[in-house]
């Protein structure tokens, strides 16, 4: 059974490698450059390769091809090979069929990346064997060559689940979903949605599946499909006295690391894939209050003078943006801005209107984000470098004010990407305090 693998990164070299592992002739190729790393990776086992394009004859005569998720279906040759029969197949989908091990998905439009390390901090400071992959970090295939571990906690994205035939968690988790990614769905919602809940598709009776009861477009899906998995809808986070509260266990949120609404919600997804693993209370405890986020999340950078800097470039859309604006406390200096993806500002109004004193606008092109607050906030600015956003923030700021890094946009515009965009708020950050203290 030959295997043919389109694209040469993270996933498409994984999967080339699981696949050669199996004994499968196996054929990657790439439509461009692939990373000089990954070729040496895919040399030194003996892979066949092509990069900067494709030919059709070893690509259509193949049984399976894996699709890297970044590849549209629209692409010709994926087309010509669906026209004649053949299967196309995510990385996730291979690579499950080689694994006993129960699998923990976890899928959204935001807040992926934190809940899925959350549970495997949790998991393994429970001391199981687990092994995070999927969107994040290696592969899911990748690390089936390496080992198989009793537990995978899976990041899985829209596209990810698109190329699922019967790919099933044992555990699923839905975070949220709101409109992201329209151009791969004919700028159709419902398409979007539809794609999320490919998570739990293929889930029995005996499987969980654990949702956001507060999400308008996941309770009109349910309202309309029959879900075979258990159903458990997470509605209520916080109590009157600031405790996360999960079937028997509580917390509170003064006691978890991770600060916001939204991180609230995360925990309490965390908390009850934990619970249902038998994971005993005081070490989930130890786990929330020890979990170290990714940077560029609501990321503490420094305090100078009683201003606080806090960097969320991750939030590269509104909703992800509307959720840092949440989290805030107290009187906010906003830094926003970078490449329009097309952005409804409205349902920022209310955090905007309650918190933001100033907004310090960061990108090429302002003038959508100021023609919109321009009647809500009094004082707005513009910027076009990181360290001008942050002179700028501190010189608006008062002790006890915070300066919130929480684009709502891509960074495209005028950095290479958003870890960028929070790397240099972060430097800038860090030569400010070292003037202003000298």
């Amino acid at each position: 059974m030959k295997v043919v693998i389109l694209g040469g990164g993270e996933s498409g070299v994984g999967s080339a490698l699981l696949s050669m592992s199996k004994g499968y002739p196996t054929f990657l190729s790439d439509a461009g450059a692939i990373q000089e790393k990954f070729k040496q990776e895919l040399i030194e086992a003996g892979i066949e390769f092509e990069e900067n394009g494709h030919t059709e004859s070893k690509i259509l005569d193949a049984v399976i091809l894996i699709k890297s998720p970044g590849i549209p279906d629209k692409v010709e040759i994926i087309s010509k090979f669906k026209q004649q029969g053949g299967q196309v197949i995510s990385e996730i989908e291979f690579a499950s069929q080689f694994t006993a091990a129960k699998i923990i998905g976890i899928t959204g439009s935001n807040g992926k990346t934190t809940t899925t390390k959350l549970i495997d901090h949790i998991m393994n400071h429970a001391a199981l064997s687990v092994k995070m992959a999927g969107n994040i970090g290696k592969s899911f295939a990748r690390i089936l060559v390496e080992e198989d571990p009793e537990y995978f906690v899976l990041e899985l994205s829209s596209f990810q689940l698109d190329d699922i035939i019967k790919f099933k968690p044992y555990i699923s988790v839905l975070l949220n979903i709101t409109p992201d990614h329209l151009d791969r769905y004919d700028y159709q919602f419902e398409n979007y949605v539809h794609s999320k809940f490919r998570i739990t598709a293929n889930q029995t009776q005996d499987d969980l599946f654990i949702y956001n009861a507060n999400d308008s477009a996941i309770i009109s899906f349910l309202e309309n499909e029959n879900i075979s998995a258990q159903l458990y809808g997470i509605q209520e986070i916080i109590n009157s006295e600031g405790f996360i509260k999960v079937d028997n266990f509580s917390v509170h949120k003064s006691k978890v690391s991770i600060k916001g609404p939204h991180n609230e919600f995360n925990a309490a997804c965390a908390i009850k894939v934990a619970l249902h693993f038998g994971i005993e209370h005081h070490i989930i405890k130890e786990a929330l209050a020890s979990f170290i986020n990714l940077p560029h999340r609501l990321e503490m950078v420094d305090s100078i003078n009683g201003v606080s800097f806090i960097n969320d470039s991750k939030a590269t859309n509104v909703d992800a943006t509307f959720y840092g604006l949440s989290a805030m406390d107290g009187p906010t200096i906003w830094v926003v801005g970078g490449t329009d993806k097309g952005n409804d500002y409205t349902v920022l109004n209310e955090q905007v209107q309650a918190k933001v004193k100033a907004i310090v606008c960061l990108g090429a092109d302002n003038h959508k984000i100021i023609d919109h607050f321009a009647r809500q906030v009094d004082m707005i600015a513009e910027t076009r470098t990181a360290q001008n956003a942050v002179k700028t923030a501190f010189s608006l700021a008062v002790p006890g004010d915070v300066v919130l890094l929480s684009p709502a946009c891509a960074s495209f515009d005028l950095f290479n990407n958003y870890e960028d965009r929070g790397d240099q708020f972060k430097e800038a950050v860090k030569h400010l305090k070292l003037k202003v203290e000298h």
